[in-house]
């Protein structure tokens, strides 16, 4: 399998990585303001519903620390809290300081302090090895530029015994429901895009990010060649999301 594929690609656009990375933090900062009411319009709120599942996959407990990467606005680590919020340490790292904007101001409203805001990118984490019980990345993976390095610092900064959980748009089992999905996504999302927060091209792009993000099976050997052992995934409403999950030695 080669290594990172999805470096040369921008959506359906031919492009080197360091493009590829300048590209996804132009997006992003586009849409930050308008992120949560959109994620809300394109899933109908189903979104917050397969959050909610990994949050209980992952069983929140005192005294762990817990890292959120492309965890910008904070669907996750605020549903974390939730469960552990003073007993435990929240860590949110996101490549996008507009997005991190976002999530400190909710915080803020919340009248939550005690998160930690960390401006890094997925493929070179700024925190030490073995320091984190738990990894999160929800709806972030298909937009890192090199997905194997990306797991393979998820695996770096993983205690021992820690877990990686990933939520993330993936590849529709039943082909009735592929058409119909199909025939939404790339007729609507883009409009509601272009309506709510007058951006159709970043909608675009994230509909074709889906499409080019490796299915099921083939993340999950991803994970394994990072060295993450019992890897499996379940899908979530037909295989339009699934989360996958991994454990480290």
């Amino acid at each position: 399998m080669t290594i990172n594929p999805e470096s040369n690609w921008f959506g359906e656009k031919p492009v080197t990585p360091e493009e590829k990375t300048g590209l996804v933090r132009g997006v992003f900062d586009s849409v930050a303001s308008k992120y949560d009411i959109m994620n809300d319009l394109m899933s109908g709120g189903v979104h917050r519903l397969w959050k909610d599942r990994v949050v209980r996959e992952v069983r929140p407990r005192a005294g762990k620390t817990y890292l959120d990467v492309a965890g910008g606005t904070g669907d996750i680590a605020f549903r974390i809290h939730r469960k552990v919020g003073g007993q435990a340490r929240i860590i949110l790292c996101d490549l996008n300081e507009h997005m991190l904007s976002v999530g400190r101001d909710r915080a803020i409203d919340r009248g939550w302090s005690d998160l930690e805001w960390v401006t890094g990118n997925a493929e070179s984490i700024p925190l030490p090895d073995n320091s984190v019980d738990t990894y999160t990345i929800a709806f972030g993976l298909r937009n890192v530029t090199r997905i194997d390095t990306a797991l393979s610092e998820a695996f770096r900064v993983l205690k021992p015994g820690g877990n990686f959980f990933c939520l993330e748009f993936s590849r529709v089992n039943n082909p009735l429901l592929a058409k119909a999905y199909d025939l939404y996504s790339f007729n609507a999302i883009p409009r509601i895009g272009q309506m709510v927060a007058n951006d159709r091209d970043s909608y675009e792009y994230l509909v074709e990010s889906i499409r080019k993000f490796p299915p099921q099976h083939d993340l999950k050997k991803r994970m394994e060649n990072a060295g993450f052992s019992r890897v499996a995934f379940c899908n979530l409403s037909g295989g339009i999301a699934a989360i996958h999950r991994g454990f480290k030695r």
